[in-house]
């Protein structure tokens, strides 16, 4: 069962500054998925971390899973005008 786990975050750039998000989630998962949204547009993926993972980089993306306080942070590197959109993260339950 997927679940959404946070109240989506609009991300305000600073362009060429890197750009963090944080989600939290509430059940032992498999693994945790990060949206955007962009205006008027459905969510597309774009980064998937499984449970057994920590870390995990897709170009100037990274995210990090901490299982033991239940927390996850995305991170794009030098923040580009198109980086501009809704965040959100969702879980599959275990």
């Amino acid at each position: 069962s997927q679940q959404e786990e946070a109240s989506p975050q609009v991300l305000s750039i600073q362009e060429g500054e890197n750009t963090t998000m944080n989600c939290s989630y509430r059940t032992d998962i498999n693994n945790l998925q990060w949206y955007r949204q962009d205006s008027g547009k459905g969510p597309a993926l774009v980064i998937l971390i499984r449970s057994n993972e920590r870390e995990k980089r897709s170009g100037r993306l990274t995210v990090t899973l901490d299982t033991s306080t239940q927390r996850s942070i995305l991170s794009i590197t030098a923040s580009l005008a198109a980086d501009a959109a809704t965040y959100f993260c969702a879980t599959d339950a275990q």
